[in-house]
């Protein structure tokens, strides 16, 4: 499901970001409002990091070469780091500059209700988009907790929608606190706070989706619970003890396998082909992502 699921999350954030950020750049012109436009450039690259991740998940379908003879699969990791980045570097950057300028040079507001308008409309198509990227998640989490799920994903979209999504209802949300609060105490440093706090919870945000795809992009092993399953589905049969494992993700849905693997003694040639053969019958039925294994039967030299 990581690439269907993924892709009508992306498709409904996208949809929903193009929508606002037009909203906002109107109100901001009209407004005059900080937060106006650090929102605005925060649904702008949000609407280009979606088309990022569609990007990814096409060109990680490209078939295996002799260069790349794993295939493309860590392309989606590759511009899940770039969306990161662009989400610190247009999103967080940009509000901490502005907030900062306008909190040193602040101006009055015009037409704030306008702004007020566009905000509560921009929430509700926000969490339109939130409310998808969850129920999406909900398919593939499991019984693991929302922070548990960000942390140890290997599909990248979904937590990098959710933490995209959360964040832009808690910058509106803030933009609106700063948009109100000038309107009411007559003071507009109030927007300029609001948009330096989104320019905080921004760069927040991006920095645990760098350290999460940064961490992809080395390259992650499978999790205790499929290692455990993978080593258990090993060691039977005429297999008697995996003596040593390494396993890899080459793609959000492709995991490499590759073992060393004492077997029963006596076997004849074609007994050890079929005990391995077997072996990774085994393994693939119970973790289908372990689509490459590499079985390798050796002497177990610890009982030597």
């Amino acid at each position: 499901m990581s690439a269907g699921g993924g892709t009508k999350a992306i498709i409904a954030a996208l949809v929903a970001n193009a929508g606002i950020a037009a909203a906002k750049f109107t109100g901001f012109l009209i407004t005059g409002s900080s937060s106006m436009l650090a929102e605005s450039v925060h649904s702008l690259a949000d609407t280009s990091n979606q088309g990022l991740l569609l990007l990814g998940q096409k060109t990680s379908q490209r078939k295996a070469t002799r260069t790349h003879p794993f295939g493309f699969g860590r392309d989606r990791y590759f511009y899940s780091f770039i969306v990161a980045l662009m989400l610190f570097s247009l999103g967080s950057v940009f509000a901490l500059y502005e907030g900062i300028h306008k909190i040193s040079h602040p101006e009055d507001l015009t037409s704030p209700l306008v702004a007020v308008g566009i905000l509560v409309v921009a929430i509700g198509l926000e969490s339109y988009s939130f409310y998808t990227a969850i129920q999406e998640s909900k398919k593939i989490k499991g019984d693991a907790g929302w922070w548990a799920f960000i942390r140890q994903a290997k599909t990248p979209e979904l937590p990098v929608v959710l933490l995209e999504d959360a964040g832009a209802l808690l910058g509106l949300i803030f933009a609106l606190a700063g948009v109100g609060l000038s309107v009411i105490t007559g003071d507009p440093v109030w927007d300029g706070v609001g948009t330096v706090t989104i320019g905080v919870l921004l760069g927040i945000i991006a920095i645990i989706l760098i350290i999460e795809m940064k961490s992809l992009l080395i390259g992650e092993g499978a999790s205790e619970t499929d290692l455990d399953v993978i080593v258990d589905e090993l060691a039977a049969g005429k297999v008697e003890r995996v003596i040593h494992i390494r396993t890899l993700y080459i793609g959000p849905d492709e995991m490499l396998v590759a073992a060393k693997l004492a077997l029963v003694p006596g076997l004849e040639t074609a007994e050890i082909a079929q005990a391995i053969d077997d072996a990774e019958a085994r393994v693939r039925a119970k973790v289908p992502t372990a689509k490459l294994i590499y079985l390798e039967p050796d002497l177990d030299r610890a009982l030597a």
